[in-house]
This record gives structure tokens, sequence and C-alpha cells, in this order.
């Protein structure tokens, strides 16, 4: 059995790689092959060409690097015609995929589309191409998964990777101590993100809001640094806040989570990830002012979060734009930080979060749903 993937970015070779390692575990002696990284490498796929120049593209770098994707569009296609897979599995990066999967249905190789594009949120008019291409959707979302089978796609909800690894390594008392936490502080976590322009936008209001809270009650701050963000930079605005104790952390994020009391977050994967550590979390989130005019008439959803889309309501506060004030985050931080009843009513609701995504397994389900797929068990 062959088996092909296709990831063009570094968080699809993460998810390639690990439905690879699942494949690997559960057939030995598959073969994988295709476009990925070292995590699908050190999965075991043989790979053809190595994506690492790939993340340094951004959109507007696109026109300019055309022959590129001509070329590795070319080469995928070659390989598909000389290695006869049994199934292409392709992993987001759904401008460049979409293309390789419409080559691989026109051969007649099956093609699974895991971390599929997110029609429910935009671009609906993707859905037509991938119904069409695509043998088996493996929807992460229980709404993407309606909204793909609406648009006539076979579809399988699979669950959400993260629903697997979000978990302490740690007790909270051994947390506790790792972290240097002050048992008598209300523990709030700062994290404005992963890219320098969220960060330059938002650390400075969170810094705010915390300054607000730390005039009013003890507390601890923490901050965890990603590895895009340099220190220096992060230094430069805790620099103007020496009032406030606020620790940078590296590493154990989801120790950390288990412990804090309340957290501030940029939108995105982490407030996801704070939702099924069942840590109550206040979303913010700005735009320049001409992206956020066209997001508001591109993006067909209510909530910018991840939780909020999950559950069809607003159970992480979502302050957007020009909500973004210091005030407004301390008020919705302070409502749990002072009662206890309150967060515990939050934390009953995030816990909804985790039996949304799926009781786990993902990994598995979709490797199972690859090699069904490669044994022609999926046609219906």
């Amino acid at each position: 059995m062959k088996i092909m993937f296709s990831a063009g970015e570094a968080s699809g070779d993460m998810h390639a790689a690990a439905v690879a390692a699942e494949i690997r575990r559960l057939r030995p002696e598959a073969e994988l092959f295709g476009m990925g990284g070292s995590g699908m490498a050190r999965a075991g796929v043989r790979i053809i060409y190595d994506i690492q120049n790939l993340g340094i593209i951004g959109v507007v770098e696109v026109i300019k690097h055309l022959p590129l994707f001509f070329r590795l569009r070319d080469l995928l296609r070659d390989a598909m015609i000389r290695e006869k897979p049994d199934v292409l599995v392709c992993v987001d990066y759904p401008g460049f995929n979409m293309k390789i999967a419409h080559m691989a249905k026109e051969m007649g190789i099956p093609v699974v589309y895991y971390i599929a594009p997110t029609i429910w949120a935009w671009n609906k008019g993707r859905a037509k191409p991938i119904a069409r291409d695509v043998a088996q959707v493996a929807s992460i979302f229980p709404f993407e998964a309606e909204a793909y089978r609406k648009a006539g796609a076979r579809v399988t909800f699979v669950g959400h990777p993260l629903a697997d690894v979000v978990k302490p390594s740690m007790t909270k008392d051994e947390a506790m101590a790792y972290f240097h936490a002050d048992p008598a502080a209300k523990r709030v976590l700062l994290m404005p993100g992963s890219r320098k322009n969220e960060v330059a936008g938002l650390l400075p209001v969170m810094l705010d809001a915390a300054r607000q809270l730390h005039a009013e009650m003890p507390c601890q701050f923490f901050l965890p640094r990603a590895e895009t963000i340099p220190q220096e930079m992060l230094d430069s605005y805790l620099d103007a806040a020496p009032e406030l104790i606020v620790e940078v952390t590296e590493g154990n994020q989801y120790d950390l989570m288990q412990i804090c009391h309340a957290c501030v977050a940029s939108s995105g994967t982490a407030t996801l990830e704070t939702a099924l550590m069942e840590l109550p979390t206040v979303l913010v989130y700005r735009l320049a002012a001409f992206t956020w005019f066209l997001a508001k008439r591109l993006v067909h959803v209510k909530y910018a979060g991840l939780p909020n889309l999950l559950l069809d309501r607003e159970v992480t506060p979502e302050l957007l734009q020009e909500e973004v004030r210091g005030d407004r985050i301390s008020g919705l931080l302070r409502a749990w930080l002072t009662d206890e009843a309150e967060r515990q009513k939050t934390i009953e609701e995030l816990k909804e979060v985790r039996s949304a995504l799926g009781s786990g397994g993902a990994v598995r389900r979709t490797a199972e749903l690859v090699l069904r797929t490669a044994e022609g068990l999926n046609e219906h």
C-alpha cells in the first residue's frame, strides 16, 4: 500500500506527521511519501519535496513565486504518475492542495482532505470543487462537517487533534512550584499572540488591564513567549510596567493554564486551548481598519472565537477592534477573580467544548479513514 501526503507549512507538517505515525503503527508495511517537513520525515514519510522554504512566502509574495508553485505542482503530478499511490492525503494549505486534489481525482487516485478549507467561515465557493474532487473530508469541527455535507461532500467528523494533546503533564502542586506561583495571588495568563504585530497591538492594552487589577488585589501575571517573539520585544513593554509582576515563561503551557484563575488571549487556537483546559478567557483581537472592513464583508460567522462557534453561544467573551481597552478587559477578568461562583459557572460551560470536539482519538480516526479509503472501503 502506498500513501502520498501533501502538506505545505509547519502546522500541516505537524498534523500530517501525527497521522503518518499512526498509520505506521496500524500498518507498518505501508509506504508513505510526499511533500512535507521534518516532522513527517521523523514519522517515516519519504520526503520528495522539503517545505522549509514555503513557510516564508506570504500572500503578497505569492505572485512572484508562481513559477515555484507551478514546478511544485508538476513535481507532485509526476510523483503520482510514477508512484501510483492508493490514496492522497491533503493537509491544510488549500490554495495549493485543492489543485493537487483535482489532479489526483483525474488520475483516479482517491483523496482524503484533513484540516480542510474553512468554507464555514468564508470562501464558500471552495465547497463545490472539494465535493467534486475529494473522496473523504476528515472534518475537525462538527459545524464544519455539517457545512461540507450540505455542499454534497463525503465527510467524516474525526474530532480535533487538540483534544488529544491539550492536557497537563504535572499535578497542580508541581506546576505551582515549577512556575514559582504565589498561592495568595490571583494568577492571570496574558497571551498576546505569536505574531509581532499582534503583540505590538495587544500586549500594551493587556498590561493596562493588569495595572488596574494589580491596584485592586494581589495579582501575579504570566506571559508565555512564543518562539516567534524575541525576548527583547517583550522586555520593551514589560520595562514600561515595573509595578507589575509578570513572569515570562517558555514551555509547559498547559501546566501553566491549570494553575491560573483567568486569561486574556488573542483570537486563535489559544482560546480553544484555554477552553479545553477549562480556563475562563477573554478573547481580544484587532485588525487594521481596511482588513476589518473586508473581514466584515467576507467572513460569515457569528463569533470570532472557536469555543463560541462550537457551542453557538458566547462562553468566551469577545472584545474586537475599538472594544479592546484596558478597562473592558479588566472588567471581564474582575468578575472571575472576585466571584468564584461566577468563575465556576464559566468553567462548567467550558467543559462542553471538549465534548463538542469529540472524545479524543482524532488522529487515530483520521489514520483509519485514510487506510479505509486506500482500500476502497469508503465508496458510498
